[in-house]
């Protein structure tokens, strides 16, 4: 009996051999695949043409370093997340009642009312010297980053890189962007290679793309440097001065809900977000506000799925002014609403 347990034991330890060896053997095979894996979703740009192509340009016509450059995009690295993200953006894949439920909340209403109290002073600045309502530039802030809590954890260099060589869709569009970055990072003395903004590369509390903060930003607080990554006020001052330079038209209304008779022009209908027909051509389409409006004002119709059904919206032209921001009706709409949540608490 202990000549038989003896042999069993025996056996069980081979066994168990050979299943550690296959194991082992296995991970060793694997490995390659695993590696390959992690290189292909941090594959550097070192040694991609169209990143070559942009050093010489930038060193050639903006006198850059192409030491320094190349070592910035030798650490740039491409994040198919980004990729994934930039897919499926909330505007185009999610009905209004759900995406107004992101943006138009109790907790982010709080927030806002918390965040112009506390910068009152500036915020009724930008209103004067802008014509903007503050409750609309903190409403900006709030639907961007919660009012500089979420002001996004992706590398810009990574994700301006990644959309400008990997994402042909938008690449000529991310190339300027990128370009931009550069020219921007060089101009206010920023580390190129650490700023983190969103994965389409907006930063700050406004998220602001490199092209849009050297056109806009402004240095609000006068301290001689225009920051609105961590600058509150800087924000403030540059998300007026943005709406400002968009053609805001201080004092007029955005929006207003619409009436139709019993058979309207459709396809009047979230045709675009530029006011194209006057009141009096959309009532020949059975197409009325709900306010008074002179029949010439030009105004852009649009079909919303609520939760009760569909709603129907005319925009003027401050709300394709808010499009300018996001070209999209429901962002603009989802400012406006918050915007106006926050009014009637203060």
């Amino acid at each position: 009996m202990k000549r038989l347990t003896g042999v069993n034991l025996a056996m069980d330890c081979l066994n168990s051999l050979a299943l550690s060896l296959r194991n082992a053997l296995l991970v060793a095979a694997l490995l390659p695949l695993l590696a390959w894996s992690a290189e292909t979703e941090e594959q550097r740009y070192a040694d991609h043409p169209a990143a070559q192509a942009l050093i010489e340009e930038m060193v050639r016509t903006e006198g850059f370093d192409r030491a320094e450059l190349e070592a910035l995009f030798a650490g740039a690295a491409r994040k198919d997340s980004i990729l994934e993200a930039i897919a499926r953006p909330a505007e185009k894949t999610k009905a209004w009642h759900e995406y107004r439920k992101i943006f138009v909340t109790e907790a982010r209403t709080q927030q806002g009312v918390e965040f112009s109290r506390r910068y009152a002073d500036s915020l009724q600045r930008a209103e004067r010297q802008y014509g903007v309502p503050a409750e609309l530039i903190a409403a900006i802030i709030g639907v961007e980053t919660r009012y500089g809590r979420h002001k996004g954890s992706y590398r810009v260099i990574d994700a301006l890189s990644t959309l400008a060589f990997d994402y042909p869709p938008r690449s000529p569009f991310f190339s300027g962007e990128l370009r931009a970055y550069l020219l921007m990072t060089r101009e206010q003395g920023l580390p190129a290679a650490e700023l983190k903004g969103s994965y389409a590369g907006a930063m700050g509390f406004g998220q602001f793309i490199p092209s849009s903060y050297r056109a806009y930003a402004v240095d609000f607080d006068g301290d001689g440097v225009v920051d609105i990554i961590d600058n509150p006020i800087d924000a403030i001052g540059s998300v007026a001065n943005y709406f400002k330079r968009h053609r805001w038209r201080s004092g007029l209304p955005v929006t207003a809900a619409a009436t139709v008779s019993a058979d309207p022009r459709r396809d009047w209908m979230n045709d675009g977000l530029k006011p194209r027909r006057s009141l009096a051509v959309l009532a020949t389409g059975g197409i009325y506000p709900t306010v008074e409006m002179a029949p010439d004002t030009l105004a852009t119709v649009m079909a919303f799925e609520g939760e009760a059904g569909e709603e129907l919206w005319l925009g003027w032209h401050n709300f394709y002014v808010i499009t300018r921001y996001n070209h999209s009706a429901m962002y603009a709409m989802a400012v406006y609403q918050l915007s106006e949540a926050i009014r009637e608490r203060l």
